[in-house]
């Protein structure tokens, strides 16, 4: 299924069935039931969002690039332009490559920012104003 750009998540062939005999496969994931690969959003100079046919027609728009985000501040949400990823909660690694997921924490031109949504699945990135200027 690699020529659809998919990953398939399945449990181990070679674990027991708690009896001692091999867990026998029934069939093969079909290709809607299968996922993709994880969207890693970078910071970028301009937001690009690629869009992807889904099932029933539908569309899923993934972000690939951020440059501004909408910050929740006391008076509402205003657009703001992201200046560089500080710190994330899922891998440490992740703020040194600039990439973008829910719970890290960015800086803006408004201040330090924390993402409340998931960019690569929605198409935007969303925060909430943490330390303001």
């Amino acid at each position: 299924m690699s020529q659809f750009g998919v990953q398939i998540h399945e449990k181990s062939h070679r674990k027991s069935s708690g009896n001692g005999k091999l867990k026998l496969k029934n069939r093969d994931k079909r290709r809607h039931e299968v996922g993709s690969y994880f969207t890693a959003t970078k910071l970028g100079a301009e937001n690009t969002v690629n869009s992807i046919r889904a099932r029933g027609g539908n569309t899923i728009s993934k972000l690939k690039n951020a440059a501004f985000a909408n910050v929740l501040t006391g008076s509402g949400y205003k657009k703001a332009k992201i200046t560089s990823v500080v710190e994330s909660k899922d891998n440490r690694n992740f703020a040194r490559l600039n990439i973008i997921t829910k719970g890290t924490i960015i800086e803006t031109e408004l201040g330090k920012a924390q993402v409340i949504n998931r960019p690569g699945r929605e198409g935007t990135v969303t925060a909430r104003l943490v330390e303001g200027r």
